[in-house]
């Protein structure tokens, strides 16, 4: 195991940063996404509301790997077949499209969440001084409600970098196809699964970690203000 390490450490760690890469890139677009949405779910136009629906459950009904197939190939033979015939998409952009869609369906639901635990008496209160709708929503809900959610976004974001191994099967060279190159130039399937479990358990727990840290900060907050 150790000779793997001293090999191939720095295809390890570059494949580890590429990893973490594509997570950070997914959230941040999965987060305008499940605002967009989760406001949408909120809303008092039915239209709006329908929108949101068919979107999260659309996106929720359909595995990862589906939906990365379909945007890796399916929509370059989309383009391709219309005359664009140079069209082409990469690893990197099909597999942050997907995650951050995939990503962006469950981030809306937890601001949808996130909004609603606001007491509804905030916006009456910011509507009785003047606001309008999306002033309050902007100035008065979202940061109430933003600060209950870090937990939640915290852990989606745990769940994304976990869900990256997926995206191996589109050649994005994240840590599970850095493995798969090692195993076939080793055979030495059991040590170099160890360590790339290993190199996933530290970063989660790592994280896992800060997100329960944040988590008791909030709720000491809540006391101190009651």
């Amino acid at each position: 195991m150790i000779s793997i390490i001293q090999t191939y450490k720095v295809m390890l760690l570059q494949s580890l940063g590429q990893t973490l890469l594509l997570t950070l890139l997914s959230l941040i677009f999965a987060f305008i996404i499940g605002l967009i949405f989760g406001l949408m779910n909120v809303s008092k136009s039915k239209i709006l509301n329908c929108i949101g629906t068919i979107y999260v459950d659309g996106i929720r009904g359909v595995p990862l790997i589906v939906l990365a197939y379909f945007i890796y190939f399916g929509i370059p033979a989309a383009v391709k077949a219309i005359g664009f015939t140079d069209f082409k998409l990469t690893a990197l952009v099909a597999g942050t499209i997907s995650l951050s869609m995939n990503a962006g369906a469950y981030m809306a639901e937890i601001f949808r969440a996130g909004i609603q635990s606001v007491d509804k008496g905030q916006m009456e209160a910011a509507r009785s001084l003047g606001l309008s709708y999306g002033k309050s929503m902007r100035k008065v809900i979202l940061p109430q409600a933003i600060r209950t959610m870090i937990p939640s976004i915290i852990n989606q974001f745990i769940i994304s970098l976990k869900d990256t191994s997926i995206l191996s099967v589109i050649g994005f060279p994240e840590l599970t196809k850095a493995g798969n190159i090692i195993v076939g130039n080793t055979f030495k399937a059991l040590q170099v699964w160890g360590i790339v479990a290993v190199m996933y358990m530290v970063v989660i727990i790592t994280l896992s970690r800060v997100a329960k840290r944040i988590e008791r900060r909030i709720n000491v907050g809540k006391l101190e203000a009651n």
